[in-house]
């Protein structure tokens, strides 16, 4: 799989730019693994992604105009998009721009240093997750790009706890890379919405608490304020998905996440269990 950090996107660059209309600051490039990021010369923001055509499915692959019919979220404003089909491979290249986010990016994905995050912080990202819940699409969740179904739930909890029913009972809309690269601070804004859906409740509570596994009172934390969603079955189940991730079989011995991922998910396995 091509690793966009890796290679030149010069001619990528180039191209959102004559199609957008609008000059791309290369100080301010971002490269993540599949998508690279730059602040315009009109003073907004455009995230290019790199996805595979069996990415994409039905959808499209427009996540993030379609969040805009998504209310009471903090989130950037969506302006405008381009998209295309590689030439050579069988990807989709698309470029969306949106509004410049209010602050900066809590950190990478999963965090190893505690973040210092005030109580409205916590507060908006409850109202935003609570308010994105209550919603309906017909899109699907795709975390990590991949459709997410009640056949992946349980094949991916079965590869570590086989004996787990794991049968979803509520579906709500979600974020689904909710991550610490994904929201902002101190003004809280929730942003990258390609692979927003429906999903099983609690997917969002669950996958930002795996990131925050490297710091345990971080992810007590999460845990706490997201504590209607955890409390739920659906909820427990969504802890095991994560984790089943962080320890299934391509888990990585040096990984600071495992002991909490481990401990936690032995609990949940015992309540549903019991159940």
């Amino acid at each position: 799989m091509t690793d966009l950090r890796r290679v030149s996107v010069d001619e990528v660059l180039e191209r959102v730019e004559t199609a957008l209309g609008t000059w791309l600051d290369r100080a301010s490039v971002v490269r993540k693994r599949r998508s690279v990021g730059a602040r315009t010369g009109r003073g907004t923001w455009v995230r290019i992604e790199r996805r595979g055509l069996d990415r994409i499915g039905t959808q499209g692959g427009d996540g993030t105009p379609s969040a805009e019919a998504l209310s009471g979220i903090a989130k950037p404003a969506w302006l405008a998009a381009v998209a295309w089909r590689d030439e050579v491979e069988p990807v989709m290249w698309r470029a969306d721009e949106t509004r410049l986010l209010p602050s900066e990016p809590v950190g990478s994905a999963v965090v190893v240093d505690a973040p210092e995050l005030s109580p409205g912080w916590w507060a908006q990202l409850n109202a935003s997750l609570d308010s994105l819940a209550r919603q309906r699409t017909y899109r699907i969740a795709t975390p990590d790009t991949e459709t997410i179904t009640q056949d992946l739930v349980t094949r991916t909890i079965h590869q570590v706890y086989p004996h787990v029913d794991a049968t979803v009972d509520e579906w709500c809309p979600a974020h689904a890379d909710l991550n610490w690269a994904n929201v902002t601070a101190p003004d809280f804004c929730l942003f990258d919405w390609e692979d927003w859906g429906m999903a099983p409740r609690g997917l969002d509570s669950a996958t930002l608490w795996a990131a925050s596994l490297a710091v345990p009172a971080l992810a007590a934390r999460v845990r706490t304020e997201r504590t209607a969603d955890f409390s739920t079955r659906d909820g427990k189940l969504m802890t095991l998905f994560v984790a089943a991730k962080i320890l299934g079989p391509y888990a990585h011995p040096e990984d600071p996440r495992l002991d909490g991922a481990r401990t936690l998910a032995e609990q949940m396995v015992k309540e549903l269990v019991t159940t």
